[in-house]
């Protein structure tokens, strides 16, 4: 007899469910952990893990995981745990990580090289096919062996190259206008490091990445656990 959660074999190794696109965002924002903690266990030589381990190496609770990976279609076999290697082709297949994609970076600055030299997107199927800048003094260098471009040529290269992930690591004042071009050359997908919101039609996904957001939150914690590491010190310097 079968049952939810690793009671149940699992169901064929990349057949997304056909509500994978309607899961919640906060199940897809934990997919990729899922992904990295399989990843990390298949080069360790594990072939089976238990809910418990793997929640534990992605900092969710278990009862979370089963839920997320019932959600999927996935399930594991009572008492085994889920096959490593089926679990991280299923759920790289509801990402979409089946296929390569392909990305231009656009804004060569210190972030957009660091982000171009990354070797980490290449061995997850990231292909970095296009660099893109508008500054005369970059435009014509090579970088890793790609020659960074002319941003006005943007369109015309995701048109004839297939580029269909557009990275935007430009100024502020500069992204609005990057990602219109990258809109309208049939680009619905946008990593953007820039600082600002971006105005996207329907259908376009962009996801904002802002490091300096990430320490002003990690200063709130730090800054909460300095009070309440010293309870009943005030504070100095206070602006009335």
């Amino acid at each position: 007899m079968t049952t939810t959660g690793e009671g149940t074999d699992q169901r064929a190794a990349g057949a997304p469910p056909a509500t994978a696109a309607d899961l919640p965002a906060a199940v897809v924002r934990r997919l990729p952990e899922y992904l990295r903690a399989l990843g990390t266990l298949s080069e360790a030589g594990v072939d089976t893990v238990s809910s418990e381990t793997l929640a534990a190496a992605t900092g969710v609770n278990s009862a979370m995981l089963r839920k997320d990976l019932s959600q999927l279609g996935a399930s594991g076999m009572r008492g085994v745990g889920y096959s490593v290697a089926n679990l991280a082709t299923h759920i790289a297949g509801v990402l979409g990580l089946t296929k390569d994609s392909r990305v231009a970076i656009i804004g060569l600055g210190h972030l957009g090289q660091a982000l171009a030299r990354y070797p980490g997107f290449s061995e997850r199927g990231f292909d970095i096919v296009g660099l893109f800048d508008a500054d005369p003094g970059i435009i014509g260098k090579a970088l890793d062996g790609l020659l960074v471009r002319d941003v006005a040529l943007l369109a015309r290269a995701v048109r004839d190259e297939g580029i269909n992930i557009g990275v935007i690591a430009t100024p502020g004042a500069a992204a609005q206008h990057v990602a219109d071009l990258l809109v309208d050359a049939g680009v619905t997908s946008i990593l953007n490091f820039a600082p600002c919101v971006l105005a996207v039609p329907q259908g376009v996904a962009v996801r904002k990445v802002d490091l300096a957001v990430e320490l002003q939150i990690l200063s709130f914690h730090e800054h909460h656990k300095t009070l309440a590491d010293g309870p009943g010190q005030q504070e100095t310097g206070t602006v009335k």
